[in-house]
């Protein structure tokens, strides 16, 4: 998948083509449909609302937080911002009080915007910087009576005239995004015009989104994978995109909000589709739907849910493999052509290589370092000198992901180098050991991790969660994962639980599983593998 040639130069160009050629043409909407805004109206909301934030006087570069569930005021709200030159810092609304402030801190935006229905988040004083404007988001109405005013707290509205055009080139940062923070400190990530552009040029063409395309925004808004692959990509195809009604994924409204909209493709993590999968018999319609594809990223996609998705849903499921630093997508299977399920696929609009640790590119098969290069790569951390020196090298971004490549290219990953467990000497893939407990009947989600030992260094432990009505005991676990794994890589302990620790992303937080059983083992005190 070779990088294809942006159609537009930056984000407040993202709508022009449709509004022109389209302006009927639905382009986002909720779910039950009582809220419909087409190309032409949705254009209308966001320069209306560009003059609203620059009468609050917002000055171009200056950085606002949105912190918003998936809704219509996200949509507006974004588009809005880096409509108007500013820098947009999409926030989780489930965030404590004490992660917002840390959040705010970080950036230093000139304002914090919040829908109305999330008005509470503005409350803790704590959590807003001084000098920094709280405004909150009114949207009323659908199709041309649809109205969003930005207000105060007091209600106050705009006091400044400032209605002058801004022009902005494709390098200015746009987006600011916070890393996922699973193995370290989240990094803040800005990523430019460019960036964000050249990603969902590369999104939209490689699925062959279209007009006539429809999804439904189940992953949320303020990370990537929703933000650049399901809403962004979408806008600039032309095609029209679903807020759900709960402001995020709902299993049970899922299927029916499918065929009300008529959608045709979604992009969702693995336990989305594990979830969906797993509720099928009774909640699938009976008349199958006309998907195109189902995407999966974020996390890895075990080749029997894959297929069994697949199967079941009628459509292919297509493994992507995605980054805050790179815009969200690096990767993908394509949609035509070899779908390698335990692949994340080829490259799409970067170039990739596979790094050994003198920094040579290894022998195709061989396991190293993933690289990437290319126009979505962020062009550093924000402020973050010795982030940057670590994790960029020669114009090249160090991804922290182990994986090789194929003989065609196809890149298959192999899990974090921070999450790798060396037990005694011996370098351990977590995502191997998960693999063989997935195989297992029994099993329905597993996560291996490293524990502290005195004598190994590491040792290895897992954790399962069980198919709906099986049981299972922790040495059956044990004696399975013996006779497919070396004596070395078999957990020392597996303990079986009927949740896992979850990113906002709705992955497995695997630093988070590994503390919450650190002191399960006593030091000394281990099973024989």
């Amino acid at each position: 998948m070779g990088i294809t040639e942006p159609s537009v130069n930056n984000l407040s160009e993202l709508l022009t083509k449709h509004v022109e050629q389209r302006p009927d043409q639905i382009a986002v909407g909720t779910s039950d449909l009582q809220v419909v805004i087409t190309y032409g109206e949705l254009d209308s909301l966001v320069w209306s609302t560009v003059t609203q934030l620059r009468g609050f006087g917002l000055q171009r570069g200056n950085a606002v937080a949105l912190v918003s569930d998936n809704s219509v005021e996200f949509v507006i709200g974004f588009l809005a911002v880096v409509s108007a030159g500013l820098r947009i810092a999409p926030l989780n609304p489930l965030l404590t009080a004490t992660e917002l402030s840390t959040r705010l801190a970080d950036l230093s935006p000139e304002a914090v915007i919040v829908p109305r229905h999330l008005e509470s988040k503005l409350e803790s004083a704590s959590s807003i910087p001084k000098n920094c404007s709280s405004l909150i988001m009114d949207f009323a109405g659908s199709g041309s009576s649809a109205e969003l005013r930005i207000v105060d707290p007091a209600g106050n509205t705009p006091s400044h005239d400032l209605n002058d055009d801004v022009s902005i080139d494709a390098n200015e940062i746009a987006v600011l995004m916070f890393t996922g923070g699973t193995t370290g400190a989240p990094k803040l990530v800005p990523l430019t015009h460019r960036n964000v552009v050249s990603s969902i040029e590369n999104i939209s063409s490689g699925y062959a989104l279209s007009p006539s395309d429809k999804t439904l925004l189940v992953m949320p808004l303020f990370h990537g994978h929703g933000l650049i692959a399901g809403l962004l990509s979408t806008l600039i195809s032309g095609g029209s995109a679903y807020l759900p009604g709960t402001g995020g994924f709902s299993a049970h409204l899922f299927w029916p909000d499918v065929v009300r909209t008529g959608v045709t493709w979604f992009t969702a993590v693995p336990t989305i589709h594990r979830i969906l999968l797993n509720r099928a018999s009774k909640e699938y319609p009976q008349s199958p739907v006309p998907l195109r594809f189902i995407r999966s990223c974020s996390a890895p996609l075990d080749e029997d849910l894959a297929n069994d998705t697949s199967a079941a849903f009628h459509a292919p499921v297509i493994s992507a493999y995605g980054m805050t630093e790179t815009a969200h997508q690096v990767s993908s299977n394509p949609l035509v052509g070899a779908n390698r399920i335990t692949s994340v696929g080829l490259a799409t609009g970067v170039e990739t290589r596979i790094v050994g640790e003198d920094g040579k590119d290894v022998a195709t098969g061989i396991v190293g370092e993933v690289w990437i290069k290319g126009p979505t790569v962020t062009p550093g951390y924000l402020n973050n000198p010795e982030a940057n020196a670590a994790g960029f090298f020669d114009g090249w971004f160090r991804s922290g992901d182990l994986g090789r490549k194929d003989g065609d290219g196809y890149i298959f990953l192999k899990g974090r180098i921070k999450e790798m467990i060396n037990r005694g000497g011996e370098k351990i893939a977590p995502s191997d050991i998960d693999t063989v407990l997935l195989c297992n009947p029994k099993v329905l989600e597993a996560a291996s991790f490293g524990e502290a030992d005195s004598l190994y260094g590491e040792i290895v432990q897992a954790a399962v969660i069980l198919r709906p009505g099986m049981q299972a005991t922790e040495d059956e676990l044990r004696e399975y994962c013996r006779t497919r794994l070396s004596g070395f890589e078999v957990p020392e302990r597996i303990y079986i639980v009927n949740d896992f620790p979850r990113t906002a992303k709705g992955s497995t937080d695997r630093q988070a599983l590994a503390a919450q059983f650190a002191a399960s083992v006593p030091a000394g005190v281990r099973k024989t593998a």
